[in-house]
C-alpha cells in the first residue's frame, strides 16, 4: 500500500467528470487500498478517486466507527430526503471549512470492491459523506455549493 498525492485546489483534473469501471481487477483493488490508507493519514472521512489523480468512479468513506472504511464503486444516489446544513472540510482543500446543505437521508446503489451490487440508507454524516464523494465524481468540489460568507480557513497545527 503506499500515500498517493493529494489532487488540490486549483487542479484542473478536480473539475473532470469520472469514468465508470469496468473492471475490478487487482489494479483497481490496490488504488483502493491505497486510497483508504492516503484518506487515514489525512484524517479524511472520505476520498474520491479524483483526488489521487485517477478518474474512475471509486469512493472510499470511513465514519471511524467499528464498520471500518466503506468502498464504492459506481455509485449512484437513487434518492434522497430533507436537507442538513453541515460544516464540511475537503482533503483537496486543506485547511478550509464551510457550511452547506446536504441531503438528510441519501439512498446509494454502488459496486462493493467484491463486485457485489449493494444499496445503502445513509443519514447524517453518512449521507453527507456519500453526497461530498459523489460530487467530486461529477467534477464538483464543496467550494463551488457553500453558503455564501461562511468559508473560514483554519490555520495548520505546527507540528
Amino acid at each position: 500500500m503506499a500515500i498517493r498525492n493529494l489532487r488540490l485546489e486549483g487542479d484542473e483534473i478536480l473539475k473532470k467528470k469520472s469514468r465508470e469501471v469496468e473492471n475490478i481487477d487487482e489494479k483497481l483493488q490496490i488504488l483502493i487500498d491505497d486510497m483508504i490508507e492516503t484518506m487515514h493519514k489525512y484524517n479524511g472521512v472520505g476520498l474520491a478517486a479524483v483526488q489521487v489523480g485517477v478518474l474512475k468512479r471509486v469512493i472510499v468513506i470511513d465514519l471511524y466507527d467499528d464498520k471500518g472504511p466503506i468502498v464504492f464503486i459506481n455509485p449512484v444516489i437513487i434518492k434522497t430526503k430533507g436537507e442538513q446544513e453541515v460544516e464540511e472540510g475537503c482533503l483537496s482543500f486543506p485547511n478550509q471549512f464551510a457550511k452547506v446543505i446536504r441531503p438528510e437521508e441519501v439512498i446509494a446503489e454502488y459496486t462493493n470492491r467484491e463486485g457485489k451490487r449493494m444499496r445503502v440508507k445513509a443519514k447524517e454524516l453518512l449521507a453527507q459523506a456519500i453526497c461530498h464523494e459523489v460530487d467530486h465524481l461529477n467534477g464538483e468540489v464543496f467550494m463551488d455549493k457553500i453558503i455564501p460568507g461562511t468559508l473560514e480557513y483554519v490555520e495548520p497545527e505546527k507540528e
